[in-house]
């Protein structure tokens, strides 16, 4: 009872009730004793207790116009029993079928519970830090851009922004999907939502708290119900005109026979009317339009998607709508970006080439020192991987030579780090280098000293992308790239893709998706994958758009349909599982309720099903169906 709604308490009470007065009014004598003529009283009491509200809603929708719907055909059928004796069928009918939504309404209930409770990672407070050092605890929403906020251990981050001062590990489980803690300490952007585990953070905020990434996640989460897959909106329309063409049909099996039974003489009437009565046909009508009752349909349908969706969250992928979650199944080519994408969109020093017997941490610790005084990305993979600081006046004349490189005095000796352009604009002769990626040359004091090799490196999960993708049915994957072919090549043949197209500009890789729309199978889906600022256009025509979240531009997830909260490409063979899983439920509580429905219907139509086996056709078959349907929320990190 503790883990019950009001509302679905006072139904258990009210079913409880009414059970104990049908038991209590068929241990009377109502059949053949003095009772007997009020009978029907006597069944109304469990039957109002139960059937009430039913019976208002019906009446209600009536009024409104909107007649077709499980409560008419409910009431009707039980009223309808009562006109025909048939008092505690009728009571048992409504009882059961009571019974059925409250256990439906618990399913749904617990699902949306899950759904809540994954996504309550909004602060309520934030620590706002005064201009005196002292703390107040204020809304989120007032605390302004710039401003310092203290996050204490236990707490989570309440707005995106930029650590200022402090070492902690957050715990992203709830954006990311993943368990491993993630370090942080000054100059570290944080992220709101995440859970601050150790010590003391103060955070200069970067985001206001409406674009924050928390407030991102829910705004997705909470309109994915707007977008609504095929089988959904099948599923609506289907019961807009099944209803009343079932109800119908139940009046048709009603008059026909009846008025056959009033015209054809009992010698010349089929066998099937033979020995019938218009009573009996009444029974079979009622029956008929209890198994009718679209429930099954209605209700398991949206609950798949919307479970799916919560599934999916949990692993740290957010889709927009169930719509995208059903092309997901149907993807048969995945393009991808490279940069951020399937690599780590960070230089760093894979190999050293001394000329000669030149030591391989001298010509690294010339180059660093040399590119000491640049902000360049290649400059930081350089200093990042001799691991030291520059003394004091061991770097002088610095001269940034723009599009060739750096030329530098070192410990009083002469430097040149750069492309082999500036080396042979001095005149000295550089080596070539066949290994994708970036070459920084090194000359000192007029002579060579070798080549640093710089690369951006695979990301680890995504070397057996490729596998798992073609294990979840996709056909063709695409790498497309603004580097250069020689490094295009080797990364895709390092990942086991299909293909690839380099040296790509932006208005390029949206011919190249545009070229693969034409090319795909009528009925396929093509997927893109990326994560900055420039991929936004190819993301917003491709059928579906992947966005890497943690670290990708705020304008790749707006235009994605589904985005990676943890910048994990493997992820997106989860979502295909995730999806493809969600859709075999569909289809299994689609053919499920359809096939029983249709087999007690012909059963009914014979006089061969009772009311009980009615009950079951609608109130058992949507309990299974919603049942089964909940198994959506259920994925592990494999999206099984």
């Amino acid at each position: 009872m503790k883990n019950l709604t009001r509302k679905q308490r006072k139904m258990l009470i009210r079913i409880i009730a009414s059970a104990a007065l049908l038991a209590a009014v068929k241990l009377l004598p109502v059949a053949d004793g003095p009772l007997s003529r009020i009978a029907w009283v006597l069944y109304l009491v469990p039957y109002g207790i139960i059937g009430w509200d039913v019976l208002y809603k019906a009446l209600r929708n009536i009024r409104n116009g909107q007649i077709f719907d499980e409560n008419f055909l409910m009431a009707l059928a039980t009223v309808g029993a009562f006109g025909t004796g048939e008092y505690a069928e009728a009571v048992f009918v409504m009882l059961f079928y009571q019974v059925g939504e409250l256990f439906q309404d618990y399913a749904v209930g617990k699902s949306r519970q899950s759904i809540a409770a994954l996504m309550d990672i909004r602060p309520d407070t934030a620590n706002l830090e005064r201009e005196d050092g002292s703390l107040e605890e204020v809304d989120p929403e007032d605390v302004e851009v710039g401003a310092v906020v203290v996050v204490k251990p236990g707490e989570r981050v309440p707005l995106d922004g930029v650590v200022l001062e402090g070492f902690s590990a957050l715990d992203t489980a709830a954006l990311t999907g993943e368990s491993a803690p993630r370090d942080v300490g000054p100059g570290d952007d944080v992220i709101s939502g995440c859970v601050n585990q150790s010590g003391l953070l103060r955070v200069r905020v970067a985001k206001p708290c409406q674009e924050s990434t928390v407030s991102k996640i829910l705004d997705l989460v909470e309109n994915a119900g707007e977008k609504k897959a095929a089988s959904e909106n099948f599923i609506t329309r289907f019961a807009r005109y099944y209803t009343p063409c079932v109800t119908l049909a139940a009046l048709a099996l009603f008059l026909l026979p009846t008025i056959a039974l009033a015209v054809v003489p009992a010698s010349s009437q089929p066998a099937f009317l033979s020995g019938t009565a218009w009573t009996g046909w009444l029974h079979r009508a009622l029956i008929f339009l209890v198994i009718s009752c679209p429930c099954a349909l209605v209700i398991s349908v949206p609950l798949s998607f919307f479970g799916g969706i919560g599934g999916a969250s949990k692993c740290g992928i957010l889709v927009k709508g169930s719509n995208y979650l059903e092309l997901l199944s149907k993807t048969e080519t995945v393009v991808f970006d490279k940069t951020g994408t399937l690599t780590k969109g960070s230089f760093a020093v894979t190999a050293l080439h001394p000329a000669g017997d030149f030591p391989e941490r001298t010509l690294l610790e010339y180059a660093a020192l040399a590119e000491s005084w640049s902000s360049h990305p290649i400059s930081l993979s350089l200093r990042k991987a001799w691991g030291e600081e520059a003394g004091a006046g061991r770097v002088t004349d610095v001269e940034e030579i723009a599009g060739h490189g750096v030329a530098a005095r070192v410990d009083g000796r002469a430097v040149l780090a750069g492309n082999s352009r500036l080396i042979e604009r001095e005149g000295v002769c550089c080596e070539r280098c066949g290994l994708p990626g970036t070459i920084v040359h090194v000359a000192v004091d007029g002579a060579y000293a070798g080549h640093i090799l710089i690369s951006d490196l695979p990301k680890p999960e995504a070397k057996t992308l490729s596998e798992g993708l073609k294990a979840a049915g996709v056909k063709r994957t695409v790498m497309l790239t603004g580097d250069t072919e020689a490094t295009a090549k080797s990364v895709a043949g390092d990942l086991g893709l299909d293909e690839y197209h380099a040296q790509l500009l932006p208005a390029d890789k949206v011919a190249q998706v545009e070229r693969l729309l034409e090319a795909k199978t009528p009925g396929a889906v093509l997927a893109f994958v990326g994560d900055g600022i420039n991929d936004a256009p190819v993301l917003t025509r491709a059928d579906v758009g992947i966005a890497m979240g943690a670290l990708g531009s705020d304008a790749a997830i707006e235009a994605a349909d589904v985005v990676l909260m943890d910048d994990n490409p493997a992820k997106i063979v989860t979502a295909m599982r995730i999806s493809r899983k969600t859709l075999r439920i569909v289809k299994q509580n689609i053919w499920f309720a359809l096939g029983v429905k249709f087999a007690v219907l012909i059963l009914g139509f014979f006089g061969m099903a009772s009311m009980w086996a009615a009950v079951f056709a609608d109130v058992g078959v949507a309990f299974l169906a919603i049942l089964n349907a909940t198994r959506c929320l259920r994925v592990n990190e494999f999206g099984k």
